[in-house]
């Protein structure tokens, strides 16, 4: 067995199955999309050669250029309206002694289920006609909205719902971090007469910080992939107000078949993930939190 373990072909014998299904799902396919980025393909005949044909129309496309700006909404609205509300929800749940199982399972089932559900469910919820929201307002007084009909509110209908599905997830983390810190420090600023509010602002945000780092960090990502719950919603429309980079790269690549476009669009949205992820990691990524207690 020892003689056996001493052997760099045993090694070899386990590592390379993995690295060969590597390359067959992961590698192969991002060399076949930077091929086809650059050809003119319907997905039946055989590409043709364009050079950078797909990547000038694509900068110059002014449906691209919105779904781009759509992406950036969803980036701000998940870094400075969700993840301050995931921070709030976290620390109010730590802060109850009853039923906080029942509170964390409550604000984690969304984030378990599918996007296709999600998506309907709130379908259900903006109806125009039989709708909560829309029952809701006509309490007030207020005309009949068509949240997802309307330009000026389906993207922030989407952004509301995307964000509804996934702060159960972030909370969670951000609860885990909140109960790891010891009572001692809570109970000794409540003895020198701290309040609620005080205590969360200087003891239980700065101690976070690190994951903190992380939910920001999670947010971005997830707001640049952000595709089905538009897909399932709005399909992009009305008029392309709601369409995001990925969105828009389905729908040229499968509705219209123009899968060499599409290809360039999908290496286009990972240059800006690659761009945006460097510019965090070199304006706060740099930053070292150690937290001790």
């Amino acid at each position: 067995m020892r003689s056996a373990l001493r052997n760099p072909y045993v090694y070899a014998l386990f590592v390379i199955p993995t690295i060969g299904l590597y390359f067959l799902f992961t590698i192969y396919p991002m060399l076949s999309s930077a091929y086809y980025a650059f050809t003119d393909w319907d997905g039946l005949n055989d590409p043709k050669y364009i050079g950078f044909h797909n990547f000038t129309t694509a900068l110059q496309d002014p449906y691209f250029q919105n779904s781009i700006v759509n992406n950036m909404y969803f980036i701000l609205f998940s870094v400075f309206v969700q993840v301050p509300l995931i921070i709030m929800f976290a620390i109010l749940i730590g802060s109850v002694k009853r039923l906080q199982g029942f509170y964390k399972t409550t604000v984690f089932v969304p984030s378990i289920l599918s996007t296709a559900v999600i998506g309907i469910l709130w379908q259900f919820i903006y109806n125009p006609e039989v709708g909560i929201v829309n029952k809701f307002l006509g309490l007030f007084g207020i005309d009949t909205i068509y949240w997802l009909a309307d330009m000026r509110y389906a993207l922030w209908a989407i952004l509301i719902t995307n964000a509804w599905q996934w702060m159960g997830f972030y909370i969670v983390l951000v609860l885990a971090a909140i109960l790891a810190i010891p009572r001692e420090l809570n109970e000794a600023a409540e003895i020198d007469g701290a309040g609620g509010f005080q205590r969360a602002i200087r003891i239980t945000v700065p101690l976070i910080k690190p994951i903190i780092s992380v939910i920001v960090m999670l947010s971005i990502a997830g707001a640049m992939r952000v595709v089905d719950i538009v897909l399932v919603m709005t399909k992009g429309g009305p008029v392309s107000s709601t369409e995001v980079m990925a969105s828009y790269m389905v729908n040229r690549a499968i509705r219209y078949g123009e899968y060499g476009y599409g290809t360039s669009l999908a290496m286009l949205i990972f240059v800006i993930a690659l761009v945006l992820t460097a510019l965090y990691q070199l304006t706060f990524g740099r930053t070292k939190e150690e937290v001790t207690y």
